[in-house]
């Protein structure tokens, strides 16, 4: 589904989900090793992109109501916020890695397996907890923000960019839009849906 799709009765956490759901068909259609090489790179374009608005999203508007309402929200952010630093460094060698190389399979092991982690860890633990502890409407509120943020922010990764939420608000544009004009002079997919229309 996607984020235009959204009807009023989901909560950012579904948004959420439903980006892990996204980000994991990807990453197994990329353990099959099967397809051409410019395909796989597509894929990993794609898987890329997906990560970093992600990432954007929880570290601008999610982390800061588990900050918020979760006593040890602080912590929980802090170490969420130091794995996507991790992330996006392995995904910037990645990005460049050629696709037919064992380097690219070590990555995507790599990253495969810290993702899923995140994933179990934030639908097993973090999410549950927000649920219970926000109000409903606030989560509610959240699927807009996170929704625009992901569509006018980054789809490439930036290791040395801001981490502080407001800085997200506030930069994640200007970012986005060089990274989008790159994406449209190179070809370079950003989504499954333009996956979809280069096949």
């Amino acid at each position: 589904m996607s984020d235009s799709q959204i009807t009023d009765d989901r909560d950012v956490v579904d948004l959420l989900i439903s980006d892990h759901r996204t980000v994991e068909a990807l990453l197994v259609e990329l353990e099959t090793r099967q397809g051409a090489a410019e395909h796989r790179r597509h894929l990993a374009d794609v898987v890329i992109a997906e990560l970093v608005r992600h990432a954007v999203a929880e570290e601008a508007y999610v982390y800061p109501i588990a900050r918020k309402v979760l006593p040890d929200g602080n912590e929980i952010a802090d170490s969420e916020i130091a794995e996507h630093a991790d992330v996006e460094r392995a995904m910037k060698e990645w990005e460049s890695t050629d696709p037919s190389g064992a380097r690219f399979d070590e990555l995507l092991s790599y990253l495969a397996g810290v993702v899923r982690d995140h994933v179990r860890e934030e639908e097993n633990e973090l999410f549950p907890r927000l649920r219970a502890a926000t109000a409903r409407e606030e989560l509610v509120d959240a699927v807009a923000k996170v929704t625009a943020i992901k569509q006018l922010g980054p789809t490439r990764p930036h290791p040395a960019g801001p981490e502080h939420p407001t800085a997200h608000r506030l930069l994640a544009p200007g970012i986005g839009l060089v990274d989008r004009l790159r994406d449209a002079l190179t070809g370079r997919p950003t989504s499954p849906e333009e996956l979809r229309r280069q096949r």
